[in-house]
């Protein structure tokens, strides 16, 4: 592909030759000849003076650069199009393969693919275009939209409603039973867990991940929204738009989590909180009261700038514990001195 063409498809701003060969896209360190990568940001500027790479995608010019640069508003979006465009994801032949098993009352819309060992319920409905990779198993009256991926071993139970576009990675668990019991008696008898799930569109849901099923209505995930693998979102949970969970988030029943909210790793929510769209939970926040939007950190989730103060004083703790010593022995000292006047 010529870098011209490269060019009109990004819609950037060209310096250097159109007719230059562009053969893939690659990071920094492992360009070649005939590969475009990108510079993120002034830290890259090194390590793009030694790449190989043919091309670099900037957000503006970077002078220490002496080969073509191509100037877009977003130079990693810019890069994730082109990994796109360059390397297609091999996808199976639409069609229902032979040792699978779809109810004759499922509806297969056209274009899905259907892999072997699959098992697609009765009632449940496919949209167009979409695969089920082998060993997916889609349940009873279940929806899944148009465009989407549902990968080797993942369980959609009955109830779920996928929109459209989304990517349900392997091993991935939809519509497994809410973690509900009442104790009674001297034991926990189940609550019967009989809502369901409902996924937007253009949703993505990680290796391992469980999303489960309300007790009475749904589950619900928005739009755009990305979980990690392994994140654990419980029954009755409403997650906003284009929000990120992050590897090993837990999140109790009845949680609202608004849009625009970034969960790191290992986020801990106790049940039936109200986070407000756009708050970022640093890594292992551990979050007991709502939250209205801004940056926290820690266990209790604590604002960012309080929780910096705290920890500035935490680490100064033995120096303050020697200083508290000496003032005792100073003080011992003194009325030691003060009692042998006395005598």
């Amino acid at each position: 592909m010529k870098l011209g063409d490269v060019a009109s498809l990004l819609g950037g701003e060209l310096t250097g030759e159109p007719d230059t060969e562009i053969s893939g896209v690659a990071g920094l360190a492992e360009a070649r000849e005939g590969d475009i990568s990108f510079i993120s940001d002034a830290k890259s500027v090194p390590v793009a003076t030694e790449s190989a790479a043919s091309c670099f995608l900037v957000k503006k010019p970077v002078p220490e650069i002496d080969k073509p640069q191509l100037m877009v508003a977003n130079p990693q979006f810019a890069f994730a199009v082109l990994l796109g465009h360059f390397y297609k994801q091999p996808r199976p032949e639409p069609g229902v393969h032979e040792k699978a098993f779809v109810a004759d009352s499922a509806q297969i819309a056209d274009g899905v693919s259907v892999g072997a060992c699959a098992v697609v319920s009765d009632g449940a409905k496919v949209g167009a275009r979409s695969v089920v990779y082998p060993g997916a198993f889609i349940g009873e009256g279940s929806t899944i939209g148009e465009d989407c991926l549902i990968y080797p071993n993942v369980v959609i139970r009955e109830g779920v409603t996928l929109g459209d576009r989304v990517i349900v990675q392997a091993g991935a668990v939809i519509g497994s039973d809410g973690f509900g019991y009442v104790f009674h008696e001297g034991k926990h008898s189940k609550i019967p867990q009989v809502g369901g799930v409902v996924i937007g569109d253009d949703v993505e849901i990680g290796s391992c991940a469980a999303i489960d099923r309300a007790t009475t209505g749904n589950t619900v995930i928005g739009n755009g929204t990305k979980i990690d693998n392994l994140v654990q979102v419980a029954h009755n949970v409403t997650v906003g738009e284009n929000t990120i969970l992050v590897s090993q988030v837990g999140i109790a029943g009845s949680c609202k989590i608004g849009s625009g909210v970034v969960m790191g790793g290992q986020v801990g929510l106790a049940d039936h909180l109200t986070i407000d769209d756009g708050v970022i939970l640093g890594a292992r926040a551990g979050v007991m009261n709502d939250l209205k939007r801004g940056v926290y950190v820690g266990e209790p989730a604590t604002p960012r700038r309080d929780y910096l103060r705290v920890m500035s004083y935490f680490f100064k703790l033995p120096e303050l514990n020697d200083k508290i010593k000496e003032l005792e022995a100073k003080l011992e000292s003194l009325e030691r001195s003060r009692g042998d006047g006395d005598n």
